[in-house]
């Protein structure tokens, strides 16, 4: 019998420490997410809403094909969710720095996403060799004005190549005559969506015939639009401190050759490490700059990395 009591005392016990163990599971660990909701994972349908519109220009919903090509997206883009956080995360980052760009030049203001699908908010690398958050491509990046070189390659900086961007969608919109085109053909150029307008004998882009990539150009940046602008509504729950920011810098001016960044770095109490990454459009670890040309390079506030 005193065994038998041993037993049930110590199934008891034990008993008892998993459940306290599974209550230090469930504690909440921020005062904002104390509510927690039963059954939290679910993959639902989801509404396509009613008008959706990009530049203004309205996206045709009515039509099955664009209906089912827009839900397509819709559901691709909410239920990868890692990079859906990843994306709210550096669009918190970067959207501050590329607006006032694209509204001195009279860009509507969603052409910030058509830089989310061509990059991710990343100084991505493609196998065509484009290059940066906006993909530019060498010559495109030369022809305006951008110094592309193994030395420095001001594709990597972020405010040179919105105004590249820029002035690519300008003359895009001025031949093809909508934003909707324009954006078409910052992926398959002008002359792509020229000829196969003249080709099809239609006068916009959701009456094309078009390849994978280009065909769903469009109903991917709509996507992002749509989930960014309503991150509740399509399941995204963050707080404002898990966003990313952009850490204060001012400008050094340089035109003379640096022979070894990492002693530049040095000077003003940062590494190399950190200067690349606010400067990534310097390549190598000198600046050979036999023009005396003058750069601007960013350097964090005194202390930001202490």
């Amino acid at each position: 019998m005193k065994t038998v009591q041993k037993v049930l005392a110590f199934v008891g016990l034990l008993s008892l420490c998993t459940i306290f163990i599974f209550a230090l599971q469930d504690a909440p660990t921020d005062e904002n997410f104390e509510t927690k909701l039963i059954n939290d994972y679910n993959v639902y349908a989801l509404q396509v809403p009613e008008n959706l519109d990009f530049a203004g220009e309205p996206v045709p919903l009515k039509n099955p094909d664009i209906l089912e090509r827009m839900d397509r997206e819709l559901l691709v883009n909410t239920y990868w969710q890692s990079n859906g956080l990843l994306m709210f995360k550096r669009a918190k980052k970067y959207f501050p720095v590329i607006e006032p760009i694209l509204a001195k030049h009279g860009i509507p203001d969603d052409f910030k996403y058509l830089a989310v699908i061509e990059s991710g908010l990343t100084n991505a690398v493609s196998p065509a060799g484009a290059r940066g958050v906006w993909q530019i491509m060498p010559a495109t990046g030369r022809e305006n004005g951008l110094e592309v070189n193994d030395n420095v390659d001001e594709r990597y900086h972020l405010e040179k190549a919105t105004e590249v961007a820029c002035k690519y969608l300008i003359k895009s919109k001025e031949d093809l005559g909508s934003w909707t085109l324009a954006a078409a053909a910052y992926n398959a150029g002008n002359a792509g969506i020229s000829r196969r307008l003249e080709e099809q004998n239609v006068s916009g882009y959701y009456d094309l015939l078009l390849g994978e990539e280009t065909g769903r150009y469009l109903f991917r940046i709509v996507a992002l639009k749509e989930i960014l602008s309503n991150p509740a509504k399509y399941g995204f729950n963050f707080r404002e401190k898990d966003l990313y920011t952009n850490v204060p810098t001012y400008k050094v001016d340089v035109d003379t050759a640096v022979t070894d960044f990492t002693k530049f770095a040095q000077n003003f109490n940062i590494n190399y490490k950190i200067l690349k990454l606010h400067n990534p459009w310097l390549r190598e670890p000198h600046l050979n700059n036999r023009s005396r040309k003058l750069y601007q390079i960013e350097i964090p506030k005194n202390g930001y990395y202490q």
